[in-house]
């Protein structure tokens, strides 16, 4: 997955995406590639997490050694897109003319294309590019749904225009996304039944669209499955054996942990089911997908009030194992 010019990275909003992906292209880094991270938007989360805020937007930003960011805007790519088309019109005259403001609205997914176009840019080598070349490009891309209309962009646009400039740029791009030499497709979700069926239905996407497959799925925050049979069992006996009823009788004793009152064992052993029950749920969701013989990626859940630098060097030294051994 990592030996490709192009991993992208998409799946259901609010899995975790642009963690997976930071924490891909930090392992991508350890392991001697020169990475590159790529968010779409106006959106700069990897530069903060290395507290590099107020990052430029078009702007490749070194994070560590072997490691860089670049956020692309889209508005912005198609304005520069279209100035370089237009010669020496200055960006300013082009962005306030209602030729720009008609082209933008009524060419639907022509930012999402000449988005594409500067991905491409970045997997291109030296001598293409006349600076460093990258060995991958990580693209954090936005959601299911957007994600395919912006991989699909470039066929769209290459049946338009089948001569000139963004003929040729569509087809660079469509060689770039539909050779598996070239490119790789991982989906991120997480175990519910939303996510997992939006997974479901991007790799239904990729294959109509690109005719590809999805290279894995991370799951993220997997709960851990922490109790036995035997367990669960006790755990139901405390509960029915330390009723909430009982709590204005006094404290009772439990052998270890000294006085302790029925309603705290009644709401302990509630809450330990509750969980064992959302871990088997999350759980479950992961068999759907190992039922379609995705090569499935566990990330645990994070325990910790915020997600920060070390945190996802965890999460991609966990990668790093099953990346290895699988």
């Amino acid at each position: 997955m990592l030996e490709r010019k192009l991993l992208v990275v998409t799946g259901k909003g609010g899995v975790g995406k642009s963690t997976v992906a930071g924490a891909l292209g930090l392992l991508a880094a350890q392991r001697g590639l020169r990475t590159i991270v790529v968010e779409v938007g106006e959106q700069a989360r990897l530069p903060e997490l290395f507290g590099l805020p107020g990052c430029q937007t078009g702007v490749e930003t070194m994070l560590e050694e072997g490691l860089w960011s670049m956020s692309i805007d889209p508005d912005r790519a198609l304005l520069e897109w279209l100035q370089t088309l237009g010669g020496r019109v200055s960006g300013r005259l082009l962005a306030s003319s209602s030729t720009f403001q008609y082209f933008a609205a009524a060419a639907p997914g022509a930012k999402e294309l000449v988005s594409m176009v500067k991905i491409w840019e970045l997997t291109q080598d030296e001598r293409r590019r006349r600076r460093a070349g990258y060995d991958l490009v990580v693209l954090d891309g936005p959601a299911t749904g957007h994600a395919l209309g912006m991989l699909h962009s470039p066929r769209t646009f290459g049946a338009i225009a089948r001569v000139g400039p963004i003929a040729g740029q569509s087809q660079q791009v469509r060689e770039l996304l539909e050779n598996p030499a070239n490119s790789s497709y991982l989906a991120v979700a997480q175990g519910t039944e939303m996510a997992v069926t939006e997974t479901l239905e991007l790799t239904d996407g990729l294959q109509r669209n690109l005719g590809r497959e999805l290279q894995a799925v991370v799951v993220n925050a997997l709960l851990p499955q922490r109790f036995t049979a035997a367990e669960l069992r006790r755990i139901a006996q405390l509960s029915v054996e330390h009723p909430p009823a009982r709590a204005a009788a006094g404290p009772t004793s439990t052998p270890g942990a000294g006085p302790v009152s029925d309603a705290v064992v009644h709401s302990a052993a509630s809450a330990a089911r509750a969980v064992h029950d959302r871990a088997r749920f999350q759980h479950n969701q992961l068999a759907r997908l190992r039922r379609r013989n995705f090569d499935v990626l566990a990330v645990p859940f994070v325990f910790t009030a915020e997600l920060d630098l070390p945190a996802v060097r965890g999460i991609a030294e966990q990668l790093g194992r099953r990346l290895k051994g699988s």
